[in-house]
């Protein structure tokens, strides 16, 4: 059972959002999961350019470190994304990262795996960030644990800070335990199978233009 955490503060792991993350981390391993984190402030992944290279051959046109990171999620169960809240979205790391998996979007490269999303906020609004993250993940044919998000003082007031980790511990073992027993979500079904047939629907209408996210569907026999 693998799991792939990915942060973009540019704090990195050292944060807020890191120590939040870290609590889910470790009580998935102690489930039993295999965890590889990456912090997008040591990484290299630059904005999409709309070249639609992706589309076309199934590769980024830029040279960084994207190929890593896709590659590390197809071979996880398992995706955790973690961010702050930089006003009311996520910062332009964790935006560009987003971006750049159009193409694994367009094909629903990782259908079928879990996810789970890590939110702080130096204020309020951690919970349209989470929902934001939890949408892209079921975007990206994930089944979605859940989420948990907290606010800058609560990781620094003794009286708060235990039971906000342990909310986070309890999402890492959630996560580890769905990946474990195959488990399904009924009540994400629809809105999964409605925005699979609509990139199915968008791939087939630019066949000409993106060639292999349409043999990609056809090989599957989905077209």
């Amino acid at each position: 059972m693998k799991i792939v955490a990915i942060i973009g503060s540019p704090h990195g792991l050292k944060g807020n959002t890191g120590r939040l993350l870290a609590s889910l981390v470790d009580a998935a391993r102690v489930d039993g999961a295999e965890v590889q984190t990456f912090s997008l402030a040591e990484k290299v992944v630059h904005p999409c350019r709309a070249c639609d290279c992706c589309h076309r051959t199934g590769r980024c046109s830029l040279d960084d470190d994207f190929e890593e990171l896709r590659a590390a999620i197809h071979a996880a169960d398992g995706l955790v994304l973690a961010s702050p809240n930089y006003i009311f979205s996520v910062p332009a790391q964790m935006k560009a990262l987003l971006d750049r998996c159009s193409g694994p979007l367009h094909i629903q490269a990782f259908e079928g795996k879990y996810g789970a999303a890590v939110v702080t906020s130096g204020g309020s609004g951690s919970d349209e960030v989470e929902t934001y993250l939890l949408r892209f993940l079921q975007a990206l044919g994930l089944w979605t644990v859940g989420s948990v998000g907290a606010e800058g003082w609560m990781l620094e007031n003794p009286a708060t800070q235990d039971p906000i980790l342990e909310k986070a511990a309890r999402l890492g073992t959630r996560l580890a335990d769905a990946i474990h027993g195959k488990e399904t979500f009924p009540d994400q079904q629809a809105a999964r199978r409605e925005f699979s047939q609509r990139m199915r629907s968008l791939v087939e209408m630019r066949k000409a233009d993106w060639p292999y996210e349409f043999d990609f569907w056809k090989s599957r026999g989905r077209l």
